[in-house]
This record gives structure tokens, C-alpha cells and sequence, in this order.
């Protein structure tokens, strides 16, 4: 910058008793710059700062040009270079926010088999402990096939990686599934969470952006949740939200008469569809 040299250029005729032509050459500095009047940006700009700043308090989420043209219509007469100028000096400069673009959806069809491990179907909740000390989130995990809900995770954050772990934990008890339903959250588009998908064969089904009545299984699921559970405790700690959690997914799968099932609980339709699967099955054990 010409000021440093300027300053280094001093420093050299000062200590060292350079001449000005000299040190001007040494540090590739233009003579003119020692006759140049050093000029008070913030003094000279201090109007059009006080101006920027007071719109930027009264509208924090406006950018440079919308700033200079209302300034413009307050009467100040200031280009935009000059407005711009005090704008990034000032670092008010926003971000900007690009939308995030999805690959076209096509609609999945909602007509699953009565079977166990046909389809599964993942989505995420959020709540908060009592007085909004802390916020948490649950992800959701179901079979649509037997309607049995197969985990659900809660901490304050559940990121891809988290995700992944608890499909491979399910896959060792429960089975693969040949498909998983999901939205199109970050956590689902992830590259983390296709690979897996694809690495474990499993064919991976996103709903269109912004119909989540194409998801209506697990979504269902999560209004029962948030009635049964989520709203009808007053929740002092994480601990707590997982012990009534892991209660009430018992009675849910194993007690719960289920309307779609024929009035039986998730887990007993699953056995039942098992045995009609494997008639010798019992002979075996």
C-alpha cells in the first residue's frame, strides 16, 4: 500500500539520511506521494458512515443496494462507488445466500407390502427441555411395512455421520431393508448417507420438495409422538426424554392397537406376517 511505503520511505530518511529520491526508488514508491496530502477517510466520510449505519441498525437484513437507493431518496447525492467504498470498509458486506438446488423428485408410490423390512422411513423432530434451556432433536425411524417404529435417537445434534451408525446398528438386529423413504434435509442428500445406500444396495427414495404427504407414514407417526410424548411431558433433562421415549416405544409396538393392522400392536402383526411367511418356522425351534 502506498501509505506503508510512505512510512517505510520516512523511516529511511529519518534513521538512515536517504535522500527522498533514493528511497522513494529503493521501495518503488512515486515521488509525488511525499507532496500528496494525507487524506482523513473517516473525517471526510464520517456523513455518509453515520448514514449507512443508521439504516443498517433500522434494517439489518438489507443489502448494499437497496442501502444506497434509499439513502438516494433521502436526498443524499453520494455515488454508488463512493457508497459502496464506505459499505466494505465498514464490512457490511452480506453473504450471499444461494439456493440450494435439488435434483427433480419423482412422486414414490405410498403402496407398500404388509412385510417387514420392504420399506423403512427416517425424518427428523425437534423439541426443547423445560423453559427452553436446551433444544434437542429426535430422528425417527420406522418400518412402513409393519408400522413398528425401530429406534429413535435424541441429542441436540444428529449429524449424517449419527445417522449412518444407527442404520448399521438396526441392519445387525433387524435385517436390511430393500428401500428407505426420506425427505430431502442435508443429513439425507449428504454424500455420506448415499453412499451407504448404494454400498448396502438399498434403494434410496426421496419425496418431491415440499410434499410431505408422500412421507405420510412416518409423518403420521410424528404427530402421535408429539401428542403422546413430546407434548405431554415437561422434560427436566435429556435422560428423562429417552427413558419415556424407550417406555412408550414399547407400548407402542407391543401394547398399541394400531387401526391399519387391524387393530392389533406393530409388533404382533409383524409375527403374525412372519408365520404366515414361514408356516414350519415354530418346528424349527
Amino acid at each position: 500500500m502506498p501509505l506503508d511505503k510512505r512510512e517505510a520511505a520516512s523511516y529511511l530518511v529519518a534513521e538512515h539520511r536517504m535522500s527522498k529520491s533514493k528511497a522513494s526508488r529503493a521501495l518503488g514508491l512515486s515521488r509525488s506521494i511525499w507532496y500528496r496530502q494525507t487524506v482523513d477517510w473517516e473525517a471526510r466520510d464520517r456523513e455518509v458512515i453515520e448514514a449507512i449505519n443508521t439504516k443498517v441498525a433500522k434494517h439489518p437484513r438489507w443489502g448494499f443496494w437497496k442501502i444506497h437507493t434509499r439513502l438516494r431518496l433521502d436526498g443524499h447525492e453520494w455515488n454508488h462507488k463512493r457508497t459502496y467504498r464506505v459499505y466494505r470498509a465498514l464490512s457490511l458486506n452480506l453473504p450471499r445466500r444461494k439456493k440450494r438446488r435439488l435434483p427433480s423428485r419423482v412422486q414414490q408410490p405410498m403402496e407398500i407390502e404388509a412385510q417387514a423390512n420392504v420399506e423403512w422411513s427416517l425424518d427428523f423432530m425437534s423439541d426443547s427441555l423445560y423453559r427452553g434451556s436446551c433444544r434437542f432433536r429426535t430422528l425417527n425411524v420406522i418400518d412402513e411395512g409393519v408400522r413398528e417404529v425401530l429406534h429413535i435417537v435424541i441429542d441436540t445434534s444428529i449429524p449424517c455421520g449419527r445417522v449412518v451408525r444407527t442404520l448399521d446398528q438396526l441392519v445387525e438386529y433387524r435385517g436390511k431393508p430393500k428401500a428407505i423413504r426420506v425427505d430431502n434435509g442435508p443429513e439425507y442428500t449428504a454424500q455420506i448417507f448415499q453412499d451407504w445406500c448404494q454400498e448396502n444396495r438399498v434403494e434410496l427414495r426421496y419425496i418431491q420438495p415440499g410434499k410431505p404427504n408422500q412421507n405420510a407414514f412416518i409423518e403420521r407417526f410424528n404427530k402421535t409422538y408429539r401428542h403422546e410424548v413430546l407434548n405431554a411431558y415437561v422434560f427436566e433433562s435429556l435422560a428423562q426424554v429417552r427413558q419415556i421415549t424407550r417406555r412408550w416405544m414399547h407400548e407402542y409396538n407391543e401394547e398399541r392397537p394400531h387401526e391399519s393392522l387391524g387393530d392389533i400392536p406393530p409388533a404382533m402383526f409383524r409375527r403374525q406376517q412372519r408365520k404366515l411367511e414361514n408356516p414350519n418356522l415354530e418346528l424349527h425351534h
